[in-house]
């Protein structure tokens, strides 16, 4: 089994997205990129190099249902009929993108000003067409062998990212399609989501994400193809600096929290002063993580303001 990689564009702060394609019966794409002309004429002619097109494509596995990774499922879905499969924790996601009243909610618990909210649905709806339209897709677990020819993958679940997050592992030499959940230059942000068993919950993603990177490492891989930028060849290293960053940026936050107590939107605008634009929803989303962490580990307590949004505090 070879993985030939396409780099696709993005008009996301991420930069290009991987997706990797898989010549054995039947023909395979892991990921597929956003909704964009740009992305699906990159693809056709990373297709066309390797003697293929978009109708030689009789399947997809998604990793997770965000935009860069999705968007163009259905454009090859209504031109091969290839079957898409995703992870049962993103089913909902991916059926529901553009219900935000769910997201509204997680914002507005978070202590996020109904203005930003309003400003962040919009940018939301913005980009959504990025997403592309709706797509057929069946269920995959962990533990199941997506089968070719003459070898399979087997899924690894690995929520934090998003909850239903998945790898691909190669078990004759443990190599590792990581999508977003390992990036080399950057740490995967934590996305505030629903939890997918109880909706009124927040999945707690970072708590996840740590149980995840851990799962990685105990299945010892050799070679990591990620989502965007370059490969791993030393996950070891990886996962160390992974823990280390995360250890210190929770020291860091658990250090600006007043007596008084304090939410997330609050908190966010204390450790990343500097975010703007997307990036301040990405800075809610980690700051909520962290937060949510220490109140498993027990260092922090919750409260609740008037307003319905939760207050931490030691």
């Amino acid at each position: 089994m070879k993985l030939h990689q396409i780099v696709l564009p993005t008009p996301f702060y991420v930069g290009p997205v991987n997706v990797y394609v898989i010549r054995q019966d039947p023909i395979t794409l892991i990921d597929i990129g956003p909704n964009t002309e740009e992305a699906f004429n990159a693809l056709v002619n990373g297709l066309a190099k390797l003697g293929l097109s978009p109708e030689s494509i009789r399947r997809i596995i998604i990793s997770h249902g965000h935009s860069d990774h999705c968007g163009l499922a259905s454009r090859i879905q209504l031109l091969s009929g290839c079957k898409v499969y995703v992870h049962s924790w993103e089913a909902d996601f991916v059926s529901r993108r553009l219900d935000y009243d769910e997201h509204s909610n997680l914002l507005k618990r978070a202590g996020v000003p109904q203005a930003v909210i309003d400003a962040f649905e919009q940018g939301y709806m913005k980009i959504s067409p990025y997403a592309g339209n709706q797509f057929k897709f069946e269920i995959i677990g962990d533990g199941d062998e997506i089968e070719f020819e003459k070898e399979s993958l087997r899924v690894i679940h690995t929520p934090g990212h998003t909850p239903g997050s998945i790898c691909l592992l190669r078990e004759s030499n443990r190599e590792l399609l990581a999508a977003d959940t390992v990036i080399k230059h950057i740490t995967p942000n934590p996305m505030l989501n629903c939890d997918p068993i109880d909706r009124r919950r927040r999945f707690p993603s970072l708590s996840q994400y740590i149980c995840s990177v851990r799962r990685i490492k105990e299945l010892a891989p050799t070679y990591i193809h990620s989502g965007h930028g370059q490969p791993i060849t030393d996950y070891g290293e990886h996962f160390n600096n992974l823990l280390k960053h995360t250890h210190q940026r929770q020291e860091k936050l658990l250090k600006l929290i007043p007596a008084k107590g304090i939410t997330a939107w609050e908190a966010s605008l204390l450790l990343f002063p500097d975010a703007r634009n997307e990036q301040r929803y990405l800075a809610v989303s980690e700051t909520q993580a962290h937060l949510d962490m220490a109140v498993a580990e027990g260092k922090l307590s919750t409260d609740k303001r008037d307003d319905g949004s939760d207050v931490y505090k030691f």
